[in-house]
C-alpha cells in the first residue's frame, strides 16, 4: 500500500492527533477532542474480528498514533496486561508512541518505543496474532530504530503520517 497523505484526516476521526506540546490534550485539556473511550466489549479471543483492534489499526495507519494508543491500550487492560495477547497488544502500543516521538522530533524516544515493541514481537512468533505476521511487524520495528522517520516539515499539520507503511500491509 503506499504512503497515504500525510496532510489528510479521517472524516469520523479528530482535527488533530494528540502530540505533546502540540495539540491539547484530548481528555484533560477544555479544548481537547475527547475522542476515545468508551470503547466496546473487547473480544481478546477473536482479536482480529475486535471492533477496537481494528479501530486502532486504522487510527495507527492514518497517522492517528496517540488515539491508536489508547484504542490498544484499552484491549491490553481487557487482556489482563500479561500473556501474548497482552504482549501484542503492548508491541502495537509501543509502535504507536513511537510514530508520536516521531511527531515530536524525539529520535530516542522512537527508537526506544520501536526497540521494545520489537523485542515483544519478537517473542510471539508462535502465538495467534489478531491476523498479523509478527515477524514483518518485528523487523519494521527493527528498521524503525536503526533509522527513525524524519521529522513532519514545517508548518506542522494537525495528523501527520510519518511511517510509509501500514499495519496491514503484513497480515498472514
Amino acid at each position: 500500500m503506499p504512503k497515504a497523505d500525510s496532510t489528510r484526516r479521517h472524516e469520523k476521526f479528530p482535527f488533530y492527533s494528540y502530540v505533546p506540546g502540540l495539540w491539547p490534550h484530548p481528555h484533560s485539556d477544555p479544548h481537547g477532542h475527547r475522542f476515545g473511550p468508551p470503547f466496546p466489549a473487547a473480544q481478546i479471543d477473536n482479536l482480529a474480528n475486535d471492533p477496537t483492534f481494528r479501530l486502532g489499526k486504522h487510527l495507527f495507519n492514518t497517522g492517528y498514533y496517540w488515539e491508536a494508543h489508547e484504542a490498544w491500550e484499552h484491549l491490553w487492560h481487557a487482556a489482563g496486561r500479561r500473556g501474548p495477547t497482552a504482549d501484542l497488544l503492548k508491541a502495537l502500543i509501543q509502535l504507536a508512541v513511537a510514530g508520536v516521538k516521531a511527531r515530536e522530533g524525539r529520535d530516542d524516544g522512537v527508537r526506544g518505543h520501536a526497540g521494545r515493541a520489537a523485542e515483544l514481537f519478537a517473542t510471539l512468533k508462535e502465538h495467534r496474532n489478531g491476523d498479523l505476521a509478527v515477524a514483518a511487524l518485528e523487523a519494521r520495528a527493527r528498521a524503525i530504530v536503526a533509522n527513525p522517520p524524519p521529522r513532519p516539515p514545517e508548518p506542522r499539520q494537525p495528523v501527520e503520517i510519518v511511517f510509509d507503511w501500514t499495519i496491514d500491509d503484513w497480515r498472514r
